[in-house]
């Protein structure tokens, strides 16, 4: 659709949105893109930083409460980014578990693009993550879960502020994790932010950005 292209073309202009796919490759194998989260645009870098083959079947999560209740918004996400909702508040849904939308997707074969942290964060390191990636991964323990630390995000559009400051933005994809048999939710929380973290820290393995096909 016209807006897929706009928005990615507007994200490449003003910051880059360049992949460097550190600890994995781009693939059709179904997994959770997970990632540190610092200001609106970060969903629109990761998306517009897969190939467009893997774009068709990775949905952005997007919180229903900022981005379902204006129209031009809900219009953005739903048809520009293919994007799912999550309601967080119990008067916006019509299911007991707001995870369910997330659940039925990943059902389906589709893949996922999440924001453990649950809210913004102005810091550099991911803030304790909530614990909805350790129930989707114990759900679907089949699913590969992706690291990804998102570079400059914070600096480019930084909670708050409405206009873009022009930056380059990195998007770096560390290596795939799984929930470990026996594994609490709280050590794999931990794991998890610590994978984002090291993809943060492993910049020195990078190799030049490229847009390639995924592999099957």
């Amino acid at each position: 659709m016209w807006i897929s292209y706009l928005l990615q073309l507007i994200v490449r202009l003003l910051i880059g949105a360049y992949p460097r796919w550190i600890g994995c490759k781009p693939s059709t194998k179904q997994r959770i893109y997970f990632a540190n989260h610092t200001s609106h645009i970060d969903t629109v870098a990761i998306w517009a930083a897969l190939p467009p083959d893997l774009q068709k079947t990775t949905h952005p999560v997007a919180a229903f409460d900022y981005w379902g209740k204006s129209k031009w918004k809900h219009y953005i996400v739903t048809r520009g980014l293919n994007a799912i909702f999550i309601k967080r508040a119990k008067e916006d849904r019509t299911e007991d578990d707001p995870l369910q939308p997330l659940y039925d997707t990943l059902t389906a074969g589709d893949s996922l693009i999440i924001f453990p942290e649950g809210t913004r964060n102005k810091e550099d390191l991911p803030l304790p993550f909530k614990s909805g990636i350790y129930h989707l991964a114990l759900r679907h323990p089949d699913v590969e879960l992706i690291p990804v630390y998102l570079e400059n995000l914070n600096r480019i559009m930084p909670k708050g502020e409405f206009w873009p400051v022009p930056l380059v933005c990195t998007a770096r994809f560390g290596k795939p994790i799984q929930l470990l048999e026996n594994e609490g939710k709280d050590a794999f929380l931990a794991r998890a932010r610590q994978a984002v973290i090291d993809s943060r820290a492993n910049y020195q393995q990078d190799t030049k950005p490229t847009q390639t096909k995924a592999a099957v």
